[in-house]
């Protein structure tokens, strides 16, 4: 009998194997996508998870004890932590794409989808599927952060509001408390969003036009 750490290990493969199995359909999942969605989804909940730390006494230890006092609790709401995982899977998108089809065969996409491989609409497929290969890693990482950075803003201005005194603190309590509940669900569906997103990156890369 599994005991409880293993049945949510296997509870999380399965569930992870599942989303990938609804999305690619593009050769064997095991080889490398699931276990690199599950790996990106458990990279970005911990460091998303980093925000249920107390951030004062997290403060004073790292200032204290370590020196650091330019130091980012939570990595995901610092935007180049989240540029570099979104471009890490903006550069495997390309690699695949360019795997699948060739290089050729990714060039000549490039120049002639989608509105046709006439030359004189070159130009406009182009500028066209740049617009979606730099849209992708921007959309990527802003949601990640952006998300993560408003939770931290949300309750610095909480603590602040119970600086002001008893009323205050009472109020900044109570908002605090529901906040953090709802923060819980965002920590963890953005993770899953970032997953899944790779995950139709990726899938995405391995079509033909």
């Amino acid at each position: 009998m599994p005991n409880r750490r293993q049945a949510f290990v296997e509870l999380a493969f399965e569930f992870v194997d599942d989303q990938v199995k609804g999305i690619f359909h593009h050769g064997d999942r095991n080889r490398f996508v699931a276990p690199a969605a599950l790996t990106v989804f458990v990279w970005v909940l911990l460091m998303n998870a980093m925000d249920f730390l107390p951030v004062d006494i997290m403060g004073w230890v790292l200032a204290n004890v370590f020196h650091a006092h330019e130091f980012r609790l939570v990595p995901t709401a610092d935007v180049n932590t989240t540029f570099a995982l979104a471009l890490s899977v903006w550069f495997l998108m390309i690699w695949f794409s360019i795997a699948s089809k060739g290089l050729g065969g990714w060039i000549h996409e490039l120049f002639c989808a989608p509105f046709g491989s006439n030359p004189l609409l070159w130009p406009a497929n182009l500028l066209f599927n740049l617009i979606e290969y730099v849209s992708k890693p921007l959309s990527h990482a802003l949601r990640l952060f952006g998300n993560m950075y408003a939770g931290e803003i949300i309750f610095l201005l909480l603590w602040l509001l119970a600086a002001t005194g008893i009323f205050g603190s009472i109020i900044a309590v109570v908002l605090g408390l529901g906040w953090a509940i709802f923060h819980i669900l965002i920590v963890v569906l953005q993770a899953y969003i970032f997953m899944m997103l790779t995950v139709v990156y990726i899938s995405m890369a391995h079509e033909h036009h």
